[in-house]
């Protein structure tokens, strides 16, 4: 298909998957911890230079093509898959000017939007390619943080980093324990054997969804800075105890302290998470998975109703040993795992009873733990 679109063979092909997270949500803005893995879906980028002087792109999922006048002065496309790229190319020309005469062709089978992170493994993909084709040198953590600056600015998606790092850095067989602070990590043993991931889908997203993310954010700023306030050593929310939180209720108000107190559980249930992996007790996962869930549910008040309907079904499986919402919330997907061989029973047993009740079919999407960004030709 390269060769057609653009008469030529591309010189560099490079993959970067989308993600789960296992647990630790909406922590990454409050200097916590994440829990993601890289997932076998991808997206490719294949790419060639050109001699027109000009940024030319096509987009298979999209069947749809791109050109740029030039490569200087970006402008943002209506069409916004391309937005993805050029805010990459952006960042690279603050350091490299030399970018100009690109074609660059786009295929993968990321589920859009699923939950997965479509964006930032285009924009991963599209870093990792320019950075091989040119030789400029750039480590992985460089590559995602300008890929997350790109979505950041160019995009204008205020995302944190834990995307763009678990495309980046996914192992296969093992989650990331993110850092979102100090942005150091480590690589958790994730044995699936017997077990699968499945996401379940809700098939809506709430319009109230952004509005209430950065509610949400201020909230927590709020009740940090009464923190900081009260107790010298909080430098962040993982120095902050439940007894703090308690002793400082009255004048947070409860909306403002059942929002911190999330945040604190969150932590915690992460870092005895890890513990379980280290000792293979997946069961014991599952079960931290359920309390991600009631946490997002009842004291961040993120979660919605067919999210929840999901949850609290797949709870009543013995088949499913953890579940719980995933992402930003409102809507997107559960994510549940499930005793191998008993997917087709778990979907029997609540897809139906879901459709009545939303008057829409779940979606599914089975994912497997895989690699990160690499070169590919």
């Amino acid at each position: 298909m390269f060769a057609e679109k653009f008469q030529q063979q591309p010189t560099v092909v490079t993959a970067s998957p989308g993600r789960i997270n296992l647990i630790g949500e909406h922590t990454d803005y409050n200097h916590g911890f994440v829990l993601p893995a890289a997932i076998q879906f991808k997206v490719c980028v294949l790419l060639a230079p050109n001699v027109t002087g000009s940024i030319r792109m096509y987009s298979a999922s999209h069947q749809q093509s791109f050109e740029t006048i030039g490569s200087a002065h970006l402008q943002a496309s209506d069409l916004q898959w391309p937005n993805y790229i050029l805010g990459v190319i952006e960042q690279l020309q603050k350091q490299h000017p030399v970018i100009n005469g690109i074609d660059l062709l786009i295929a993968g089978d990321v589920p859009v939007g699923a939950g997965v992170s479509s964006s930032a493994a285009l924009e991963c993909a599209t870093v990792f390619a320019l950075n091989e084709h040119f030789n400029f040198g750039h480590s992985k953590l460089e590559m995602v943080q300008m890929a997350q600056a790109a979505e950041n600015e160019f995009v204008g998606v205020k995302c944190g980093i834990m995307d763009q790092f678990a495309s980046m850095f996914g192992k296969a067989g093992h989650v990331i324990k993110l850092d979102c602070d100090s942005l150091e990590y480590e690589y958790f043993p994730f044995d699936a054997a017997g077990l699968e991931i499945v996401l379940l889908d809700t098939q809506v997203k709430h319009s109230l969804a952004s509005s209430e993310y950065n509610t949400r954010r201020k909230e927590c700023e709020t009740g940090f800075g009464i923190l900081q306030s009260n107790f010298a050593s909080v430098k962040t929310f993982r120095d902050v105890t439940e007894d703090m939180l308690q002793q400082c209720k009255d004048s947070m108000g409860e909306k403002v302290y059942n929002r911190c107190l999330y945040v604190v559980q969150e932590n915690a249930r992460l870092a005895a998470a890890c513990d379980d992996l280290l000792a293979n007790n997946l069961a014991s996962f599952g079960q931290r998975m359920f309390g991600t869930h009631h946490g997002l549910s009842k004291l961040y008040e993120v979660s919605c109703a067919e999210l929840d309907f999901i949850a609290d079904a797949c709870q009543q499986q013995p088949a499913v040993i953890g579940a719980r919402m995933m992402g930003g919330g409102f809507g997107g997907c559960v994510i549940a795992l499930v005793k191998a061989g008993e997917v087709d029973h778990l979907l029997a047993a609540i897809a139906p009873a879901y459709q009545q009740q939303f008057g829409v079919a779940m979606g599914v999407h089975r994912v497997a733990i895989g690699d990160g960004t690499r070169r590919i030709v």
